[in-house]
């Protein structure tokens, strides 16, 4: 027997192997690094945070992207490249900055986000992993009072769907994180996502790597996938570049790759890499290391706690596949973090990394089946992997395996373009 392959070895790829494995299926992942969690999952920003859901498209975002045309300071930077792909990406994500789509867009990621943290809490609690989890809430910083109130007016439309919120004075916020003491006076106000939280995403795949290795999953690490070999209606193999793997089923799970392996099978995915860059400092101070997660507003720079590391990442790049940096990509994220935390952190002791984030126009993932019987999508989650990962997972085992998904599909399937 053939049995289930999944494609890719991230935080997306191992949950949907965890889930099938723990319904008796026999599961191969198939990943081109040495272990799991070593791309896009490696090094995120590390928040599980739907109350961080607002689509990126929307009336606001095609200024920000022209600015960006002559300034690097912008959290979402354009380059204008030959790329096709980059140009049909752009006019399908301009044709969903209306309010209307950005409200639509918005209700689907957060309805998934906040399935897929339940789906998180449950896996953790069962499995009893640790990943420097912390499950107190997320704090989402304004410096400006008027971009703060932009901000209230902008969570109104999550609260109305139920998700709480707390709007704080800087007061409130120093209560709430004593680290946050020596910027009280830079700070205008917070919004507080108290079921927010933040942990280790690559510790927490290496883990689930190891339980499904005990359920019976086969990681073929250190090979790469070069297409799919179809007949019909249905996917026979997975070509790589060691061997053709017979497969029953086949999960696409690769992230910003995973358009170039559809591609082989004759499907378009609309999905654009988009490069974020991420910081690791090691902890000096433990009483001035913040305890909550979250995000400096006016400079879109998240920060998590990581046991004895700091975690800060920030920028959306336009750039293709190129996963290079240098050391002024980080400048705004080291700024802001001795602005807030000046003592938490050895500061001359950086740790750089970049990866590409899967973003599709609109900005909810592709998740569930394609015009090949056997051949699933989970990918697409863009910034919010971590986030949306569990539930993702969940959904597309569910639909593999005849069962009712527990949320409906609707505005995050293939056919929705």
């Amino acid at each position: 027997m053939a049995g289930i392959v999944v494609l890719g070895a991230g935080v997306m790829g191992v949950t949907t192997a965890y889930y099938l494995a723990k319904a008796g299926r026999a599961v191969t992942v198939v990943d081109r690094q040495p272990e799991a969690a070593a791309e896009t999952s490696f090094a995120n920003a590390g928040l599980i945070a739907p109350g961080h859901s607002n689509a990126w498209a929307s009336p606001r975002a095609p200024m920000i992207l022209l600015k960006s045309l002559w300034r690097d300071d912008t959290a979402l930077r354009f380059h204008l490249r030959l790329d096709p792909a980059m140009w049909r990406w752009g006019l399908q994500f301009l044709a969903n900055c209306t309010t209307e789509r950005n409200r639509h867009n918005t209700l689907i990621k957060l309805g998934l986000a906040r399935y897929s943290r339940e789906k998180l809490i449950e896996l953790r609690q069962t499995e009893r992993i640790a990943y420097d989890e912390i499950a107190k809430g997320c704090i989402y910083l304004y410096r400006d009072p008027a971009h703060f109130e932009t901000g209230q007016r902008a969570i109104g439309f999550l609260k109305a769907q139920g998700y709480p919120f707390e709007t704080i004075d800087p007061a409130a916020c120093v209560r709430l994180d004593p680290a946050l003491a020596p910027a009280r006076d830079k700070i205008a106000g917070a919004i507080f996502a108290p079921q927010d939280e933040s942990g280790d995403c690559h510790a927490f795949v290496q883990s689930l790597a190891r339980i499904c290795a005990g359920l019976g999953v086969t990681f073929r690490y250190g090979t790469t996938v070069r297409g799919l070999e179809s007949k019909g209606g249905r996917v026979e193999a997975v070509v790589t570049d060691r061997e053709r793997i017979a497969a029953d089923q086949v999960v696409l799970a690769l992230g910003s790759y995973a358009p170039q392996i559809a591609r082989s099978a004759g499907i378009k995915l609309p999905i654009y890499p988009v490069k974020g860059y991420s910081l690791t400092l090691p902890i000096k101070d433990k009483a001035a290391a913040p305890t909550l997660g979250g995000v400096d507003e006016g400079a879109l720079v998240a920060f998590a706690r990581m046991g004895d590391r700091l975690r800060l990442t920030a920028t959306a790049d336009f750039a293709g596949y190129d996963t290079s940096h240098k050391p002024e990509n980080f400048a705004t994220m080291l700024k802001v973090a001795r602005d807030l935390f000046p003592a938490a952190a050895h500061y001359d002791q950086p740790r750089y990394w970049a990866c590409l984030r899967p973003m599709t126009p609109d900005g909810p993932p592709i998740l569930g089946g394609t015009r090949f019987d056997n051949l699933f999508l989970n990918t697409g989650s863009g910034h919010m992997g971590w986030t949306m990962a569990c539930g993702s997972s969940r959904l597309v085992t569910d639909l593999m395996l005849g069962r009712k998904p527990d949320i409906p599909l609707q505005g995050m399937t293939l056919d929705r373009y």
